[in-house]
């Protein structure tokens, strides 16, 4: 029995042209270099959250819940190699990167699209052992080019803050689609089934409660593959609204010729975004006026709310480590540099940082938060027991596209997240083979055969 459906929309007819018909070749060389080194960094954080709790419990739930019979739905878990399904193997990688809070962002979306898409186009590659460096490149923009724009289009419509998730997962069937052929009516489908599916999560119960949950980007993987296995089976879902519903038409109307894969931030410090500018302002003057954490009296934060929602305590597990404001920035102040272990075991209960942290105080700022979320603005005051006091100005978070990192500081965070976990020579080898596939004589194998252990 057929089921009777709108016509398709000119913004759906657009996203099937782009999706499923273009070609490489018509992605501009800066957005193709701009994807490979996104996928680099995503690639860094996923292998640097591998031994942690919450990637550890996602990758054994795939196993126990998410796997297969069938081995041409199948694909082997990243950094771990047990095969699960492809949905699985794609949820347990975005979990697993989702709960290392250093992966990148797009800020009109409040969110993040590599952890869902770098996962998805991993495990669908496994498949595909032809597929080149410029194919890969140009499934992976075509995540980040539907995801950015399904995801302000949601913002745009609905009341509430959702979760990367709910609209994520409309990137991973589009990159997914476009890998494994499917027709425009299976496209259509499929994103209506994820729409409908996707978990429409609100993020600022995460922020008042941090835990494992993170920002929904697992499931928005898992929704994103099945919902594609799905339409290929028949199921039907369409019209996506986020797509389809006339008053969205505006966030489509660009695609393929703006390309927001070349706005995305990358981060400098595994912490939730909206505490990064307070974080740059504490390093800044730190720097400029060696200042010693001993002798600082009092710290003010003024940013937008949702930074000073963050967690304001002194965290005692790693979620809310990452999903904290004066914790990350106490801690800048004391040695300088924020990685894993500032955010983790010891990292926790450090004393210099508690001290610091009592000391702090936020401060919801009109100017900054009518900036929000087109940037992430704050500034940072800090008194001294001689009574001077240092102040940063107002700062944007760094990292972004009004600043955007270089490719040497980009390859410097990935070594220094993957290389203790991975050894320096195979994560060497990774990143050349990743930053190699703008090149058309380059298979996306050689990646997989470096993102995979040994069978």
């Amino acid at each position: 029995m057929s089921i009777a459906i709108p016509a398709p929309s000119d913004s759906f007819t657009r996203l099937a042209d782009f999706a499923l018909r273009g070609s490489p070749t018509q992605i501009p060389a800066s957005t193709m270099d701009r994807a490979a080194l996104l996928l680099l960094d995503t690639l860094g954080i996923c292998a640097a959250s591998a031994p942690m709790d919450a990637g550890r419990i996602a990758r054994d739930t795939t196993l126990a819940l998410y796997g297969t019979a069938d081995p041409a739905m199948s694909a082997r878990l990243l950094f771990d190699g047990r095969p699960a399904s492809l949905a699985g193997a794609a949820f347990a990688a975005a979990t697993q990167t989702d709960n290392l809070d250093g992966h990148d962002g797009y800020n009109p979306t409040k969110g993040h699209i590599g952890v869902a898409a770098v996962p998805a186009l991993s495990a669908l590659a496994q498949h595909l052992p032809d597929l080149t460096g410029p194919q890969a490149l140009a499934a992976l923009i075509t995540g980040y080019e539907v995801a950015g724009r399904a995801g302000t289009a949601l913002h745009g419509s609905v009341s509430d803050y959702h979760t990367s998730g709910a609209w994520n997962a409309l990137g991973v069937v589009a990159l997914a689609a476009r890998l494994r052929g499917l027709s425009d009516s299976q496209l259509r489908h499929a994103l209506g089934i994820a729409e409908y599916h996707g978990p429409r999560s609100q993020m600022m119960r995460e922020i008042a409660n941090p835990t494992m949950l993170h920002d929904g980007s697992g499931m928005g993987a898992l929704v994103g593959i099945s919902s594609v296995i799905m339409a290929e089976k028949g199921f039907t879902g369409a019209p996506a609204i986020t797509l389809e519903a006339p008053d969205v038409a505006h966030h489509w109307a660009d695609l393929g010729q703006l390309w927001q894969t070349e706005l995305q931030y990358v981060k400098p410090y595994p912490i939730c975004r909206w505490a990064h500018a307070p974080i740059d302002g504490a390093k800044l003057l730190r720097d400029r006026h060696g200042i010693d954490h001993t002798k600082i009296t009092r710290i003010t934060i003024r940013s937008f709310a949702e930074s000073i929602a963050l967690y304001p305590a002194m965290p005692n597990h790693t979620a809310r480590a990452q999903y904290a404001l004066a914790f990350p920035v106490a801690w800048m102040l004391v040695n300088g540099h924020i990685g894993l272990d500032q955010i983790s075991g010891a990292g926790l209960t450090d004393a210099r940082v508690a001290r610091l942290v009592g000391l702090t105080e936020g401060i919801v700022d009109p100017r900054h938060q009518s900036r929000f979320p087109g940037g992430r603005w704050a500034d940072i005051e800090i008194g001294m027991d001689d009574g001077s006091t240092y102040r940063s100005g107002d700062l944007n978070a760094s990292g972004g596209p009004d600043a955007p990192f270089d490719s040497d500081r980009i390859c410097a965070k990935y070594m220094a997240f993957a290389a203790p976990v991975l050894g320096r020579a195979r994560a060497k080898a990774l990143m050349t083979a990743v930053l190699a596939l703008p090149r058309s004589d380059v298979l996306f194998s050689d990646v997989t055969g470096l993102i995979l252990p040994a069978p």
